[in-house]
């Protein structure tokens, strides 16, 4: 695993700012989370669960995972390559400037890689965070998805 970058506490997200973290261990995209994605929000679209006919009618050749899975592996990338120490609590606040740039296609490997784009303090010494994101795929000749993410640490 890569080393994670360590922020002593929330007041200090703030001295981050531009730096970059880093990024997450590979993990697989494999065509079984794809299909329970598929099940778990409806969205059952041939493109993500058919795979012969992926292999046939597909630009791709093959399934890809939901562009929403794609987003949603943030929640075990992240904290791969970001700790703020001191913290009750972190809320996801949402995301800005989304873009699914390339598809993820199934059995692949992707990771997570940014900085911290900006901190804003709030009430009570919590902090708004906005982190410039990039999903890469192995092999990919550029970023798969770019995004940023806002989430509130509080002390």
């Amino acid at each position: 695993m890569p080393a994670r970058f360590i922020v002593p506490d929330v007041a200090s997200l703030k001295d981050f700012v531009g730096v970059d973290l880093g990024v997450s261990d590979w993990i697989g995209v494999t065509q079984d989370q794809i299909n329970a994605f598929a099940e778990a929000t409806g969205d059952r679209q041939w493109i993500h669960v058919d795979e012969e006919r992926a292999r046939r009618e597909s630009p791709f050749g093959q399934t890809v995972a939901h562009g929403y899975l794609t987003i949603a592996l943030v929640s075990v990338l992240l904290p791969q390559i970001i700790a703020v120490e001191k913290c009750s609590r972190v809320v996801n606040y949402g995301v800005d400037r989304l873009r699914l740039r390339e598809p993820v296609p199934a059995n692949s490997r992707l990771r997570l890689g940014g900085e911290i784009k900006n901190v804003r303090s709030l009430a009570g010494g919590a902090a708004r965070t906005t982190f410039a994101m990039r999903w890469e795929v192995d092999g990919a000749r550029r970023p798969v998805c770019l995004a940023n993410l806002v989430y509130v640490y509080y002390p």
